[in-house]
């Protein structure tokens, strides 16, 4: 994008260009979101679980584009740059990770819609008989959101400013994307969130293959001669677990895939199927979204011998687009696929977190009774705090988008021994199940801190998921859980 066509504002033509589309993808977003909660009723399971209506088309788009982020269309393209083929454990976890909710959705699905659970904490206090929990798992479920929902503004506010060539900084391009976000969120609730995912998943798909098969042919000729020239230059990149260590590639992906079905704003969307066929169907089909990788991958290799280095490995992709000269309605189109990646994700974080905070936080672990009306009102209240509290991290966080998604996965991962006990333990101890989970995310919090004290140099996650299984099974021993059909 060169210079000509300088304005009087001092804008270029391009760049105007560039922002004209991202605001006409704005636009369109909002109007989606806007209208995607039409038919949800004014209740608190509307606003939350959307009636317990999602259908196969909008349950896959759901899951697929709310886990495809910001972290997919810059963070994993910056991996395989600076690290090659450690960003495979991305594919691992991704293929792998969905299988338990296969089993665990569905038995989800009908205990919420028996005893009117529609968030993942609300369900293990309930089934365990430990309300306070709820409360545990509710500032757990905080305390991992806000990087993740910060991961997805910084990467708005990175793109916008880098292919506004700088006009928009990057705070006012965050603040701007995640102002429409908030806008559908408030007024349609997890219905809202469907529609633009759809609307933003499709156009995500779109861009990856496009820009994935377009850049290796442009820069080397094709995909096979660019991997010749890679290996012939830093081969190193090419063989697992490429610049990082085996302890980092094996630990990252195990916690990753532990935790891929522990989080709870997927966890919810058992509690939002019509049925437990069409969540069956969306793990079924979901692996087709591991698709949508490979083009990204692409991305990442093709900048490996790029001339000029980007300003950061995230930014990668954005830099070869602006480096190109491309005409400014490719770039445009890019921008607008990058931030359907970043809002995709955030909507739901943000939707998922202040629901959970209510609900569980709130009304199960205090006891707060509230009606339907107020729980709403509630919940759009702290969708406010917590967008703002993201924001705040976002702007101010300078480290890279990988590490801060990894850490969020470490106390979720706490929560995979109450959900399976929740749903297909014989005997079920709250206390037990509470304390362990508290020492397991006390153990992530302090290595997280302190990494130095990792053995082998894993994933604080896993060290403390391991406390977490000793202890329970410890207590155990000593504690008699209470039998399922006393409880029924």
């Amino acid at each position: 994008m060169g210079a000509e066509g300088e304005l009087v504002l001092g804008v270029s033509s391009d760049a105007w260009i560039v922002s004209g589309i991202s605001l006409l993808y704005l636009i369109g977003c909002l109007w989606v979101g806007m209208r995607g909660g039409k038919d949800a009723s004014d209740s608190a399971v509307g606003y939350v679980a959307g009636d317990r209506s999602m259908g196969p088309l909008l349950m896959y788009f759901v899951i697929g584009a709310t886990v495809f982020s910001a972290f997919s269309f810059l963070a994993t393209p910056g991996l395989a740059y600076t690290s090659g083929a450690a960003v495979f454990y991305v594919i691992g976890y991704g293929l792998v990770g969905f299988i338990p909710f296969y089993f665990l959705g569905p038995r989800a699905a009908r205990a919420g819609r028996e005893r009117g659970y529609i968030t993942q904490a609300e369900m293990i206090a309930g089934e365990c008989g430990h309300r306070a929990m709820a409360g545990t798992m509710a500032l757990v479920s905080a305390l991992s959101f806000v990087p993740y929902l910060a991961l997805q503004i910084k990467g708005a506010g990175l793109v916008v400013e880098r292919l506004t060539e700088g006009h928009v900084p990057q705070w006012l391009g965050g603040a701007v994307c995640y102002a429409v976000v908030l806008a559908y969120v408030l007024k349609s609730g997890v219905m809202g969130v469907g529609w633009t995912n759809v609307f933003q998943g499709v156009l995500m798909m779109g861009l990856a293959w496009a820009f994935g098969l377009w850049l290796p042919y442009k820069l080397y000729g094709g995909i096979g001669p660019m991997f010749e020239r890679i290996y012939e230059v830093k081969p190193e990149l090419l063989s697992a677990p490429g610049t990082k260590s085996w302890q980092w590639f094996i630990s990252a992906g195990i916690i990753s895939m532990i935790g891929f079905s522990c989080w709870p704003h997927l966890f919810m969307k058992a509690f939002s199927a019509r049925d437990d066929r069409t969540l069956r169907r969306t793990v079924v089909f979901y692996p087709t979204f591991m698709i949508f990788l490979v083009p990204i991958f692409l991305i990442g290799f093709a900048g490996v011998l790029f001339p000029t280095p980007p300003p950061s490995p995230e930014q990668v992709l954005p830099h070869m687009l602006m480096s190109l000269d491309l005409p400014a309605v490719i770039v445009g189109l890019f921008c607008a696929g990058a931030l359907a990646a970043g809002m995709s994700t955030g909507d739901a974080i943000v939707h998922a977190s202040a629901s959970i905070l209510v609900r569980d936080g709130w009304i199960t672990a205090l006891g707060r009774k509230m009606t339907s009306t107020e729980e709403r009102r509630w919940v759009r209240i702290f969708v406010v705090i917590l967008m703002l509290v993201s924001y705040v991290l976002a702007v101010f966080y300078e480290g890279d988008l990988v590490s801060l998604l990894l850490y969020a996965y470490g106390p979720i991962a706490q929560f995979l021994p109450g959900m399976l006990i929740a749903l297909c333990g014989r005997r079920r101890d709250g206390v037990a199940v509470h304390v362990a989970m508290l020492a397991g995310v006390a153990v992530c919090v302090g290595l997280k801190a302190f990494p130095q004290w990792s053995p082998y140099g894993l994933h604080e996650g896993l060290v403390g998921l391991a406390l977490n299984v000793i202890v329970l099974f410890a207590l155990g021993l000593v504690r008699r859980g209470t039998p399922v059909s006393a409880r029924a």
